[in-house]
């Protein structure tokens, strides 16, 4: 299916009022998603979330990606036990493997759900995909069911700087071809990219330890995960950068961003342009502060303190 520009550039306009997003995450990858997702959760006022698609994930800890997905999953369990929110029918497992250079869709359970929840949307009243992940569930369900393409807005934390040297980024390098998937299709989306942009975006544990782990039990959980991702906390700080795409979310002011033409992804992570490819948002800042005090301020407000 193919989009008007005029169509799309309507879509990708920053709207007032309460937006309804799923949140597409490697949960367990590392400990930003979880400081996103808890955001998202406790800003009822401006954002429903919907949905929350467990992705797939290959580091260090995990064999192959069905075993980053599932690990994943359990660590939003592990969270909305926290949060005291109910799991049944909100948490879905995702693809167990990449779309990788065949570009073919993968089925799961967040793959389905994507796209009956899109089908249920309009362009005037999008659903917001906030991924902070490989895009391997939402490349699928754009493959799967291209008819989406007008009734949802992509937010995707992935890749670095549009003038950066090069995109070899997490999110990005997991699957090159669910990525040329996603820029190709000419979905609405917001880009928000990592180094350059987002990483400024970070807190250290002193912070951490005066703001964040004072505030319940959701606060204890989320100050253990950011403590134990180093064992030396000495001059240390550590980017939560994953907090700027749910950010554009809760308030597009905290992540400005400019009408781009979307980027070709090479074969061999670089960007090439060509700019009379269909255009995007892309985010060029966040503001740090204005979004740390408002979740710390959540934090605050829910525990009571």
């Amino acid at each position: 299916m193919s989009l008007s520009e005029s169509h799309r550039l309507a879509m990708l306009e920053p709207r007032s009022g309460k937006r309804r997003i799923v949140i597409d995450t490697d949960t367990f990858n590392e400990i930003d998603d979880q400081f996103a997702i808890v955001h998202a959760l406790l800003s009822p006022e401006r954002v429903t979330v919907e949905a929350i698609y467990a992705a797939p994930f290959v580091n260090e800890t995990t064999s192959d990606p069905a075993e980053g997905m599932e690990l994943s999953y359990r660590e939003i369990l592990a969270l909305l036990e926290r949060l005291d929110v109910p799991h049944d029918g909100l948490v879905h497992r995702g693809v167990t493997r990449y779309v990788g250079q065949r570009k073919q869709p993968v089925e799961a359970p967040a793959v389905e759900d994507l796209i009956t929840r899109a089908r249920r949307a309009s362009p005037d009243d999008p659903l917001h995909v906030v991924a902070i992940a490989a895009i391997s569930n939402v490349a699928s369900a754009l493959l799967a069911a291209p008819d989406i393409i007008d009734r949802i807005v992509v937010v995707w934390l992935g890749g670095h700087a549009i003038d950066w040297q090069h995109q070899a980024e997490f999110n990005l390098e997991q699957d090159i071809g669910g990525v040329q998937v996603l820029f190709d299709s000419g979905v609405p989306l917001i880009l928000v990219p990592c180094e350059g942009v987002t990483s400024i975006l970070h807190s250290t544990v002193p912070e951490i330890e005066r703001y964040i782990e004072p505030h319940g039990e959701i606060g204890r959980f989320l100050a253990m995960r950011f403590k134990g991702y180093s064992d030396d906390h000495t001059g240390w700080a550590k980017e939560i950068w994953d907090m700027g795409a749910t950010a554009w979310a809760l308030d597009p002011a905290w992540a400005p961003s400019v009408l781009m033409p979307t980027p070709i992804l090479t074969d061999d992570l670089h960007y090439a342009v060509d700019r009379s490819r269909h255009q995007m948002r892309y985010v060029y800042a966040v503001n740090r502060n204005a979004i740390l005090q408002d979740f710390i301020g959540r934090l605050a407000e829910r525990a009571g303190d």
